[in-house]
């Protein structure tokens, strides 16, 4: 689909921290670029030095006034990146946080089998970081705003080889509605995006993505694939003010997939 015209700047003044680009087919650039094209200023991270080169363009593309290095598993990073946010904007409205990982054998086999630290880090990457994003945007937005993660229909669902993501998933699902209590007086919204399969560079690690890729174009209702910017539309109107009695939402961007049995 296509993003809105560049001229309509329905969320122009509106800061926001994106989390998670890798490439030009990353969830995270589709929100950046949506969120871009409707007037928001848009910080970016990148995960290391090998990702830097992909990452970097896609910043410039975007104007982004702070590129940071960001993997949440290095010690004072996540905060470096939000005490950088608060020297250059001094607030912040949004922060999209679309990252999640599992050791290769942890997310290979059966979930009765996860191995102690396997499980501690998974758990740790794809949901306790974004707990502490939160945390550290939650003085930050001192005019309420609206914190994002993704998730996956596995979370609800057995689906094969999803395994221990799956299990991740369900608590970063949980913690979406237990942050949106805790910070709704304050008028911070908080919702987990659950886009319908599609190929990035995460989920290339799946066991047989290409067969759950056809399988769900073929069961959705849409008889159709998303694509990083259906998802970075719906995530847009989240952050705006049309929006702003609904919070702590799980909403599914994949053609109605969910629904089928």
């Amino acid at each position: 689909m296509s993003i809105p015209a560049a001229n309509a700047k329905l969320l122009e003044g509106r800061k926001g921290l994106v989390v998670g680009i890798a490439n030009d087919r990353s969830i995270a650039w589709g929100c950046a670029r949506a969120f871009r094209a409707l007037g928001a200023e848009v910080a970016v991270t990148y995960l290391n030095d090998k990702a830097k080169p992909h990452v970097e363009p896609l910043a410039r593309e975007l104007e982004a006034p702070i590129f940071m290095p960001l993997d949440v598993a290095v010690s004072g990073q996540m905060e470096a990146v939000f005490e950088e946010v608060e020297r250059t904007w001094g607030e912040l409205d949004f922060v999209v946080h679309s990252i999640a990982f599992s050791p290769k054998d942890t997310l290979g086999g059966r979930v009765v089998d996860v191995p102690r630290e396997g499980f501690l880090k998974t758990m740790d990457i794809s949901c306790w970081s974004f707990i502490r994003m939160a945390h550290l945007a939650e003085p930050l937005m001192k005019n309420g705003g609206t914190l994002f993660t993704m998730t996956y229909h596995g979370s609800q669902v057995v689906v094969e080889n999803y395994n221990i993501m799956g299990v991740a998933k369900a608590a970063l699902e949980s913690a979406v509605r237990y942050l949106a209590a805790e910070l709704g007086p304050k008028g911070i919204r908080v919702h987990a995006i659950s886009p319908g399969a599609l190929a990035t560079r995460a989920s290339s690690g799946i066991p047989e993505f290409d067969a759950l890729l056809e399988r769900t174009k073929v069961k959705s209702p849409a008889r159709e694939l998303v694509d990083i910017d259906d998802v970075g539309a719906a995530t847009a109107f989240l952050a705006h003010d049309a929006a702003r009695l609904i919070t702590g939402q799980v909403l599914y961007v994949d053609g109605g997939y969910h629904i089928v049995d």
